[in-house]
């Protein structure tokens, strides 16, 4: 009855969201996930601010509200990106349901059919599926453990923009150094080529903050997103993004169309929480238990996996990238370590091209120490099962 659009045919369900239907049954490990812990959520501070909220300023919070954003939320994200090094008017900011929107209007406002878009390899897989139904060719961008490679931003001239993810990558759990972003924007910069900060993990460093963003390092020239999903509560769909003047109205005129402006209540009771520096006190408390979690999954790693296998140690953020023997097909393992037990994510999901199919993603953050410990196992289990 219904003719789709040709977009439609380009939109395909996330491998991780199919992946965790598997979890739900009895007995699993997932390390699969890419979920805040929900012990990190602040429950008695949401539930006060929102009691002050309904108390205070009840008719504005349960109202229609302007589609920028509530006002005070705007000048704290614009205070607190200044700190970091950006050079942000409020004006700038737009409030965004999930930072995943912000990829929706970037891709909305700035894809055309045909026209290219720069990704590193791997990437992040929300970022693909937001930009795919607007046709883009995808061009990968040649990576090494510290991110982009600035040489070979070249394969991207003409690109409408390079997207990057500078710290504790999703899904490679990578951060950029300093001198490796002063060589990536300076040479992004000299061949015009805008980029997309994503930046959903940069407060979940361990043990020490990462260098300032790329945007810092040519404002005109890029688009920061940030959101509140890792440090607050996913659930809450709250996150921002930081555009030049001169893109922000169009990218104001799509979120209106999508969906007016995002809920003023999360909004209101998310700036009730953080404006007298609550993040200061509880952030630190989110480092310290993915830290350790991240110490026991490197334990594991290290004690159960066969030879052959590599990966690196994050210093922030919520993934390990494994490496298995070339031979191996990561996405075929999985039903094998199901059986046994587990689940992960098979790395080709991350990939807008020539996937490398040895990868996985494993996260720490969702389970107990001595649940890493025997999820770890059951997946050395598995791939020594195979190689018999």
């Amino acid at each position: 009855m219904f003719k789709q659009a040709k977009r439609a045919e380009r939109m395909n369900p996330s491998i991780i969201r199919e992946i965790l239907k598997v979890t739900e049954k009895p007995g699993i490990i997932s390390l699969a996930g890419g979920l805040p812990s929900p012990d990190t959520f602040p429950v008695e501070a949401m539930r006060e601010a929102a009691e002050r909220v309904l108390r205070d300023n009840p008719r504005e919070a349960l109202q229609y509200a302007a589609s920028e954003g509530h006002g005070p939320l705007r000048e704290w994200v614009a205070g607190e990106l200044n700190g970091q090094g950006l050079k942000v008017d409020a004006s700038q900011v737009l409030i965004t349901t999930g930072s995943q929107q912000g990829l929706d209007l970037v891709g909305k406002i700035l894809i055309d059919a045909g026209s290219r878009v720069a990704v590193e390899s791997p990437t992040y897989l929300g970022a693909l599926q937001a930009f795919t139904p607007y046709e883009p060719e995808f061009v990968t961008v040649a990576c090494d453990d510290n991110g982009p490679l600035p040489d070979e931003l070249d394969v991207a001239k003409g690109a409408r923009f390079l997207y990057a993810l500078p710290n504790f990558q999703n899904p490679s759990g990578r951060c950029m150094d300093a001198i490796r972003r002063d060589a990536l924007m300076a040479k992004a910069q000299a061949i015009g080529l805008p980029v997309i900060e994503d930046n959903p993990y940069g407060d979940l460093w361990f043990d020490a903050p990462p260098p300032a963003p790329l945007s810092s390092r040519w404002a005109d020239g890029s688009v920061y997103l940030g959101s509140f999903s890792k440090v607050l509560a996913p659930g809450l769909r709250l996150g921002y993004l930081v555009a030049p003047k001169p893109l922000y109205p169009k990218l104001l005129q799509a979120k209106q169309a999508a969906d007016l402006h995002t809920p003023s209540f999360n909004q209101r009771v998310v700036h009730e929480v953080i404006r007298d520096g609550f993040l200061s006190k509880h952030v630190p408390t989110i480092r310290a238990k993915y830290k350790s979690q991240r110490d026991a999954m490197r334990a594991a790693l290290e004690r159960h996996m066969p030879k052959g296998c590599h990966w690196n140690v994050p210093v922030g953020g919520m993934f390990f990238w494994v490496e298995l023997p070339e031979a191996e097909d990561a996405m075929t393992l999985l039903p094998y370590a199901v059986e046994n037990g587990m689940a992960f994510v098979p790395g080709s999901a991350f990939y807008a091209d020539h996937p490398k199919l040895n990868t996985l993603r494993l996260s720490f953050v969702t389970v107990s120490e001595e649940r890493i410990e025997q999820g770890v196992a059951a997946l050395a289990k598995t791939l020594k099962e195979r190689t018999l």
